[in-house]
């Protein structure tokens, strides 16, 4: 692992210097006139998504126009995915992990330059598939073939939600209008791959004058297994020797699948007025079953205690969404004023027959049955006005209702056999809550020069929050008011060269999960459990960036500080008997000091890379922590792909990513990486053949490890990620010829 982690991030030191000695050694092509910077569009303008290989046709004549492989705007950086090989055979997951300041772990958590407080965006808006207890699973099984481009924003403006201390991940949709000189258009895609993978998806879009009908449909099959390995010592707290040790090792195996559907319609009411209509669904599920030997050993190494824990387990998790949008175009210059409905429901099942046999001491086999029940239902409304003004800048402003309904009742039952085993009230429980957010927002954009603009903008937002534990009677509530102000400056250096700095209140409320006091049992060693009085976290966030945008060469650098307020972590305690709980907490503060170096350009006529460090420092204020204490490190991260194109059919991709350490109030997660393999051949005009190589050294796994004065942990998570996959797409309609892949980064524009 040692050795993929130096070569790596060695690989991503040298290449760009390598590659700025090439630039040099070869005539640089002129740059076509600098075209005017598009600003990033609002939730209430969503971005349109761009086809990155689509040609305009006028008349006889095509005119081929390459899209940016990188866009930037005065507060957005977005990246396409359109040569992104790992897109087209793999999930959400694998598309995210290719992209800078992005971090995906195993297990589907997402984070921006280590903060997993991150809301993830579809054109702008809030998606229910991509919230709440189920987003990570979702990322794990959502196709990444219905997305163009992935949008980062670590400083969005005040049209966003603050919601979100390390910012805004936007997932920009592929384009749904026939291309040009075509009614109807769409594509087939199918691909195989071992253990018993696969997954197909069509997508399709019909114009009959003003209505425009677009959807898609996909499936996907992606089986795991998971060898879970667990060290835990019990510590005198007055000598710190050793009281005992457990050693848990657990095989998993489970069938995951998922489907998803999405069917939208677009009809021009008039020349200024659209109305949209959309639903969708998702459904996520999987089978599994796991097996564990759990023993523990006294001081000086006699076995005490050994047990079997096997058993089936399984989950469900679905999804149905509706939203309907009018949007009134005042003119052709981006005046316009939106109004948006948007309805989701998540229910999430899950459940676990656990068998339990004893075999030092003996004892009788012991049956333990689970049971959750969760739904969440989220209604949202957004006015949004946008108006641009004489002086070249933009006014937006606008109001959003969020209302989030939770509710989860779970079930614990516990007996000598599956039939005996009877409800456990103390491990049962009913739980609501609702969370209410209104916002009112406004920003404004203009340049103050030829070459310096800026942007203000000002959010204030009413909170409300309850929660029910229905069970014990337990209620709780937060009611606060607060403004989050945002701030955005740049400077154009020269036509090659931008400067821009930002600043950005951002706030992380609890899920109101986070919030239930009931204790849920995991299995014999563990109990985790929400926290009423766990407060929001608030983070400053300022940035300050370098970009040079020049030929074939893309480079940018961007130094950052965000200091962040009762950051939540979570906390283990033993509450006897060797037995952990955990729970969030909220610490004092932490600090994150970094600086993240991005560049991309070619090595050779067919020969590109994008490569991308992040050198972080963090500190953390644990000091009233239980077994934590102040903590700070220095970690790495970064990622590298190499694009080979050696003829106008052929596409080879090598690509890999390496994942830095994060410290926790008691402990540290330590790092991981992957390396992948792609290729691709257009075999006709409208048939391609793709193969994937998914971790191909199988060396992405995870480990967290646990300090304290009375105990010991050391978790690891060996998941069988690896994955080759062959496949076919194939692109129906009478849309113009593609052209080959290729990235371009000809243009001076810092948007794209």
């Amino acid at each position: 692992m040692s050795n993929f982690k130096l070569t790596l991030l060695v690989g991503v030191a040298l290449v760009a210097p390598a590659s700025a000695v090439v630039a040099q050694s070869q005539p640089a092509p002129t740059p076509p006139p600098a075209t005017p910077q598009q600003p990033a569009p609002s939730p209430a303008e969503p971005p349109v998504a761009q086809d990155d290989d689509a040609p305009a046709t006028v008349g006889d004549v095509v005119v081929v126009g390459q899209a940016n492989e990188v866009r930037t705007s005065i507060d957005s950086v977005s990246y396409s995915l359109a040569n992104d090989l790992q897109a087209t055979t793999g999930s959400l997951a694998d598309a995210l992990r290719n992209v800078p300041s992005v971090d995906v772990d195993p297990q589907g958590a997402v984070s921006l330059r280590g903060d997993s407080n991150v809301t993830i965006l579809v054109d702008g808006r809030p998606s229910g598939v991509l919230s709440g207890e189920g987003r990570a699973q979702a990322l794990l099984q959502l196709p990444a073939d219905r997305y163009a481009r992935i949008e980062v924003m670590t400083n969005p403006s005040a049209a966003y939600s603050p919601e979100g201390s390390g910012g805004v991940i936007n997932l920009i949709t592929k384009p749904t209008a026939p291309k040009a000189g075509s009614t109807s258009t769409g594509s087939v895609r199918a691909n195989v791959g071992d253990g018993g993978r696969w997954n197909v998806g069509v997508s399709g879009s019909r114009q009959d004058g003003p209505l425009t009908l677009s959807g898609d449909l996909s499936y996907r099959a992606d089986p795991i297994g998971i060898e879970f390995l667990r060290q835990r010592e019990r510590l005198d707290p007055a000598t710190g020797a050793l009281i005992s040790s457990t050693d848990v090792v657990q095989q998993i195996d489970q069938d995951q699948n998922g489907g998803v559907g999405r069917l939208t319609a677009e009809y021009r009411l008039t020349d200024k007025t659209q109305l949209t209509a959309e639903v969708r669904g998702n459904l996520i599920d999987g089978d599994g079953y796991v097996d564990g030997l759990f023993e523990t050993r006294d001081a000086g190494g006699a076995l005490v205690n050994a047990y079997d824990r096997s058993g089936d387990s399984s989950f469900n998790f679905s999804n149905v969404g509706a939203t309907a949008r009018v949007v009134h175009r005042f003119d052709d210059a981006g005046h316009e004023w939106s109004n948006e409905l948007r309805f989701d429901r998540n229910d999430n099942e899950t459940s676990s027959l656990a068998a339990t046999d004893f075999i030092i001491p003996e004892a009788a086999d012991l049956f333990e049955i689970n049971e959750i029940e969760g739904r969440q239902t989220t209604l949202g409304f957004t006015s949004a006005y946008v108006r641009p003004t004489a002086d070249g800048g933009r006014i937006r402003a606008g109001y959003e209702l969020t209302d989030l309904q939770p509710e989860q009742n779970s079930v614990f039952r516990r007996g000598a056999s599956e039939t005996a085993a009877g409800i456990v009230p103390e491990l049962s429980n009913r739980f609501e809550a609702r969370q209410t957010v209104h916002a009112l927002y406004g920003t404004w954009e203009r340049p103050l020069s030829p070459k310096l603009s800026a942007q203000g903008g000002l959010r204030l937002e009413q909170a409300e929050i309850e929660i029910d534990d229905l069970t014990n009677g337990v209620s709780a509530d937060q009611d606060y008011l607060r403004l989050y102000p945002t701030a955005h400056l740049q400077y154009q250096l020269s036509e090659a060269q931008t400067l821009r700095a930002s600043y950005s209140r951002r706030i992380q409320r609890p899920q109101p999960q986070q919030l239930n006091p009931f204790v849920f049992y995991q299995d014999p060693l563990n109990r985790r459990s929400g926290n009423p009085d766990l407060e929001p976290q608030e983070t400053d966030s300022f940035e300050a960036m370098w970009q040079l945008r020049q030929g074939q060469t893309f480079y940018q650098a961007t130094a950052y500080l965000r200091d962040t307020d009762g950051a939540f972590t979570d906390v283990a305690t033993d509450i006897g008997g060797g037995v952990l709980l955990t729970r969030p907490e909220n610490l004092g503060s932490r600090r994150d000091t970094g600086i993240e170096v991005t560049a991309n350009g070619r090595l050779h006529p067919t020969l590109r890379y994008n490569a991308s460090v992040n050198l972080f420092q963090q500190e953390i204020d644990a000091a009233g922590i239980p077994g934590g204490e102040d903590r700070d490190g220095t970690f790495a991260s970064g990622r590298l792909s190499l694009n080979w194109q050696p003829t106008p059919d052929d596409f080879v991709q090598l690509s890999g990513f390496w994942q830095g350490e994060q410290l926790l109030a008691q402990g540290t997660r330590e790092a991981g990486g992957m390396l992948n393999l792609g290729y691709r051949r257009k075999l006709s005009e409208s048939l391609s053949f793709q193969f994937t190589g998914r971790d191909i050294l199988s060396s992405f796994n995870s480990a967290t490890v646990f300090e304290t004065p009375l105990f010991r942990e050391r978790s690891e998570q060996n998941i069988r990620l690896r994955a080759f996959y062959v496949g076919l797409t194939w692109t129906l309609g009478s849309g113009p010829r593609r052209q080959p892949e290729q990235f371009d980064f000809s243009g001076p524009q810092s948007g794209g």
